[in-house]
């Protein structure tokens, strides 16, 4: 029986990130604004706000709750994972201050499950105790996020692997101590049998950055894109810079998806509770026509969609949670689809309906709706793009269905009618 009853302990722990993450995170994005921000390990003024914060959550055992504990972390499964996602995302600051920031949740899961001991002591602890950060160099300009059109290769020269080749929108690599980066080693193999997952240390000669790319909300003019286009320029690491095996690049970066995708479609919900929030009290607080907004049945169905859709998607995923915790590996696959698909139309609504309910003042910087809005185009294409996922739930149910045995479709009423009065 599937069960999200939650225990009185974990309840506790829930109910005080609720108030430490309004109270002490969400300050954070006010003060320490920019999407590259929580990332900036070199920010002194950040770092030293923060590190009394990052304390706190440790104190109450709650730092970089992703990781097995098999994998020096608390063992928390993917339900409980979710719940505590969705008040982390609340606040662009909070998944750092808990440790628990994207890309790096991913890249230490890998790193712990592929990595050796020397590449653990190297970059996974550090990692873990949040005094660098990492970035996953896999998409290409001419391949998007295929990687059957990846051409972006390595070779072995002696003791080591040659990089070169070019990747595209490398989240957060300005800021990485080291990237890992997905390459064509074995390219005779089945497409998804040619790649293989390197470490190259940013500092690596021959790691070229054309450019920070931009995104909406970022300053226009200034240089503080945080999504970097590389040029890897027979750049040259050793033998024992991969992790897994040749050719086994794409069941490593499965291996680090999964999770995510429920992590982040959970942060996504706090994100659209925060929208909701933001509705009830204008709905309350304004007037209009000679009465509250809250009088108005427009407002009214607009508030009731928001929070029904919201309760769909938010049961949506937490059943996949669930399977993934309570199934055997795999049996989520199209559950996970379903949550990324859902994920952009879902917080597209509520967040627009919040706007328009804020009128002129919800299209200003000075609500986070407007943030939240331009921040809506990523969630449709981050971890693949929307269609790749909806192609995917569509063919895992088209697979089981049967073709009709007659004519007619086996629900059409004169067949039925006729086969009933056959039988007596």
């Amino acid at each position: 029986m599937i069960d999200f009853r939650i225990e009185p302990e974990l309840q506790a722990k829930l109910d005080w990130m609720a108030t430490f993450v309004r109270e002490e995170c969400e300050p954070m994005d006010l003060l320490f604004p920019g999407h590259g921000a929580p990332y900036d390990v070199a920010n002194k003024e950040s770092r030293a706000y923060m590190a009394p914060l990052q304390d706190q959550v440790k104190a109450q055992g709650l730092w970089g709750c992703h990781l097995d504990k098999e994998l020096g972390g608390p063992g928390y499964g993917q339900l409980t994972l979710a719940l505590m996602n969705e008040i982390l995302g609340r606040s662009y600051w909070a998944p750092t201050v808990f440790g628990t920031a994207a890309p790096d949740t991913g890249n230490s899961e890998i790193l712990a499950m592929f990595g050796t001991d020397a590449q653990k002591a190297k970059y996974l602890q550090p990692l873990m105790d949040g005094t660098i950060v990492s970035c996953f160099s896999m998409t290409e300009p001419q391949a998007g996020a295929d990687p059957k059109e990846f051409t972006c290769r390595a070779w072995r020269e002696g003791d080591e692997w040659v990089i070169e080749g070019e990747k595209w929108f490398s989240s957060n690599a300005r800021f990485a101590a080291f990237l890992i980066v997905m390459v064509v080693t074995n390219p005779e193999n089945s497409p998804h049998g040619q790649m293989s997952m390197l470490i190259v240390p940013t500092d690596t000669p021959g790691v070229e950055f054309v450019r920070h790319s931009q995104t909406m909300g970022d300053s226009k003019g200034a240089d503080d894109g945080t999504h970097s286009y590389i040029r890897y320029n027979k750049v040259r690491v050793p033998l024992d810079a991969m992790l897994g095996g040749p050719g086994e690049g794409f069941k490593v970066a499965q291996a680090r998806l999964g999770g995510g995708r429920v992590h982040h479609a959970m942060r996504t919900v706090g994100k659209c509770q925060r929208a909701i929030d933001m509705m009830l009290e204008r709905a309350v607080s304004r007037r209009t026509q000679g009465k509250q907004l809250s009088e108005h049945q427009f407002v009214q169905g607009a508030i009731a969609d928001s929070i029904i859709e919201l309760e769909q998607f938010r049961l949506l995923v937490l059943k996949t949670a669930w399977i993934i915790d309570n199934e055997p590996h795999g049996a989520a696959r199209t559950h996970i689809a379903m949550c990324k698909v859902q994920m952009a139309k879902v917080y597209h609504d509520i967040v627009q309906r919040a706007i328009q309910l804020h009128g002129s003042l919800g299209m200003t910087l000075e609500l986070p709706l407007a943030d939240m809005w331009m921040g809506l185009p990523a969630m449709a294409l981050a971890d693949g793009p929307t269609e790749v996922h909806k192609v995917q739930v569509a063919k895992a149910f088209l697979k089981n269905a049967t073709p009709a045995s007659g004519l007619f479709p086996s629900e059409h009423i004169p067949t039925r009618l006729a086969a009933i009065r056959a039988r007596g």
